[in-house]
């Protein structure tokens, strides 16, 4: 059987090169580009991200990121977004004040994290989802989590061409969206590719998934 093919979209944000090598020690094929054509044919497509949510919201239109994840998501092709690239995902980010729109997967705002201690740093367990396809095996392993920023609650969604979404929780001051499975869209707020053995096959779990579409 073929590796499955996977895209780290090049958009000029995010720790593309440890992604890239986390996702080729798991078996997949992977291209860093943000070449159309290869992203939307690609098995798998991983949004990385790091930094402010509107610098990342502006690299991503600069390459036509938003046209692409759209266009992936609408044919069901899997995408999974890593920390800003899982921030993007919603409507809106608040940052210094300044209000970003968002692609608008899912609704809700990410804002700054209510804690004693910003941001965000170091190695956290998560509440997964009952069912979770991506942290199975590992629903009781530690992450590695940087960020100041999250999406601090997940409104109900309505109809639409998604599957009704598994929601995976963390704390740090108060509870803040960790991760979520969403039929071809995934996304993670922690950096599986830093998070050690339970990264990886966090990263497998995901990988494995798109041989099975």
């Amino acid at each position: 059987m073929t590796s499955p093919s996977v895209v780290v979209l090049d958009y000029g944000f995010g720790n593309v090169r440890s992604a890239v090598r986390a996702l080729e020690r798991v078996g997949a094929e992977v291209e860093l580009t943000a070449d159309p054509h290869a992203a939307a044919e690609a098995d798998g497509l991983v949004v990385p991200g790091v930094g402010a949510f509107a610098s990342v919201m502006t690299g991503l239109r600069a390459v036509r990121g938003d046209q692409i994840i759209d266009r992936r998501l609408a044919g069901g092709r899997p995408v999974l977004g890593i920390c800003v690239g899982m921030q993007v995902m919603f409507g809106a980010g608040e940052e210094h004040g300044v209000h970003t729109e968002g692609l608008g997967e899912w609704p809700g705002v990410v804002d700054r994290l209510d804690a004693p201690v910003v941001p965000h740093m170091g190695w956290a367990t998560v509440s997964p989802a009952e069912g979770s396809v991506l942290f199975d095996g590992v629903e009781d392993e530690y992450f590695y989590f940087v960020h100041s920023y999250a999406a601090r609650s997940f409104p109900p969604l309505g109809g639409g061409r998604l599957t009704p979404p598994s929601v995976t929780w963390a704390t740090h001051g108060g509870p803040f969206v960790a991760a979520v499975e969403n039929g071809p869209l995934a996304a993670t707020q922690f950096h599986p590719e830093k998070s050690g053995d339970a990264g990886a096959h966090l990263l497998t779990n995901w990988v494995r998934s798109l041989k099975e579409r």
